[in-house]
């Protein structure tokens, strides 16, 4: 079993899925170009009139999705950083669980009928 320091250590072996990095720029672009469309149907336009719009909004909505990774990813970081140090300070809080078989976690059962 692995030890509470361990487990907020990283050891870089964890492989993140394919849309890791890609999913908040591709919903935020959607947003974008969707909220353009939105706004040209309220105002009794073609929906798909004025692509440069479009086009600024999809542009605009990956740069926002990006930045929102950024800082998603640096709090994180951040976070576990505080979460390390707390649990290096104070070890005697945090003891590595032993390990049990799934039968030691059972209590006993007697079914009624």
């Amino acid at each position: 079993m692995a030890s509470p320091l361990e487990l907020l250590t990283n050891r870089g072996d964890r492989q993140p899925s394919y849309l890791n990095d890609k999913w908040n720029p591709l919903i935020c672009s959607a947003v974008g170009f969707g909220a353009v469309c939105y706004i040209n149907w309220a105002t009794r336009r073609p929906v798909f009139s004025g692509v440069q719009r479009h086009a600024a909004a999809v542009l605009g909505g990956a740069a926002l999705g990006v930045f929102i990774d950024k800082k998603r990813n640096d709090y994180l970081a951040e976070r576990d950083a505080v979460l390390r140090h707390y649990v290096e300070l104070h070890p005697e809080d945090f003891p590595t669980p032993e390990r049990k078989k799934i039968g030691e976690t059972l209590e006993a059962w007697a079914p009624i009928r």
